[in-house]
């Protein structure tokens, strides 16, 4: 079988992404599993290379099929040469750069040409600045491939939660949770467990208060309204759901072995237990759309950027898993 073709967008120019890029293709464990292709600027490859210390070629190419199947960095030049960017500075013209990578491995993989897309860090408020007014990666992607709704699943070597609401603020979070949303995003998560598992998923769904509401107790009755109807709804469908559960035991069964993947309620109920284990070794997948797309589960980290010291490990734990979920890694 042929190893999947993975469009890594180099993320914002001035962060951390081309150096971690340069980083883990330079290693020959990559290309064990997948055919890279870097959507980018080739200027800034060079010298992320160079300040890494790494000595994979740089090569140019106009066309996916021409990435070479040795150790190397091929890249897909876009834009104009990002020469003069400084690494460190949130600056307009990164977060346009950044934009137009992602624009392109889009349509590089709704036309097939690419199997997955594997996207290194952007910043926001760049992202901003360049006048493109999305939360995230998650969000842009989700417009561009006109897909309605999608959900943000991390995954680490220990844990895999998939989150009901993400950017949004804890009391906004509380007020769209509801048992469709819920359902949907159990079904979501579901279905891409089964795509890296091959089998029925153990989901395990969090509450919102403290010990699970305590029967009424805490709260205001949400995990009766908002989150049960959603759950027996699962398991109506053969599904093997467990809650509302405790988010603080929850957690803490699931790195033991009990579920295979947690249901979070809001972004840093999700986030903070996963990022505990190990940013290092972390992965973004966005499930429900129509195209893969996986991350780095760490920032632009502009305070190091340029400095050679970014680790790459989630990067290539993001790699393979966008190989696992094309399915055809080997």
């Amino acid at each position: 079988m042929a190893k999947p073709i993975i469009a890594i967008t180099m993320g914002d120019p001035s962060g951390i992404g081309p150096e971690i890029i340069a980083k883990a293709l330079a290693l020959p464990t990559v290309r064990e599993f997948c055919r890279p292709v870097v959507v980018g600027d080739l200027d800034r490859m060079r010298k992320a290379t160079a300040i890494v210390g790494t000595t994979a070629p740089i090569r140019p190419i106009t066309a996916i099929g021409d990435a070479n199947e040795e150790i190397g960095v091929d890249v897909v030049q876009i834009g104009n040469p990002l020469s003069d960017l400084p690494f460190g500075i949130v600056s307009r013209d990164g977060g346009e750069a950044a934009y137009r990578f992602i624009v392109s491995a889009v349509r590089l993989a709704q036309s097939k040409q690419i199997d997955a897309i594997c996207t290194a860090p952007i910043s926001k408020e760049a992202l901003h600045l360049a006048g493109h007014r999305y939360p995230g990666h998650t969000e842009l992607i989700a417009h561009l491939t006109n897909t309605k709704e999608v959900s943000m699943m991390l995954a680490s070597p220990k844990l895999r939660v998939v989150h009901v609401t993400t950017h949004v603020g804890l009391i906004d979070a509380i007020a769209k949770i509801e048992p469709g949303l819920v359902f949907r995003t159990i079904e979501r998560g579901r279905a891409a467990l089964i795509g890296m598992m091959g089998r029925e998923p153990r989901i395990g769904v969090c509450a919102i208060n403290p010990h699970a509401g305590e029967s009424g107790l805490f709260g205001h009755d949400e995990e009766a309204i908002k989150i049960a109807p959603a759950i027996a709804e699962a398991v109506g469908k053969g599904y093997d759901v467990s809650g509302p559960l405790a988010a603080d035991t929850l957690f803490f069964r699931a790195v033991r072995g009990d579920f295979d993947l947690v249901v979070a309620m809001y972004h840093d109920q999700g986030h903070g237990p996963v990022k505990v284990l190990g940013i290092e070794e972390g992965v973004n997948v966005t499930v429900g759309l129509p195209i893969i797309r996986t991350s780095v589960d760490h920032g632009t980290a502009f305070d190091i950027a340029g400095q050679g010291k970014a680790d790459e490990r989630s990067l290539i734990y993001a790699l393979r898993q966008a190989a696992i979920l094309s399915g055809k890694a080997a």
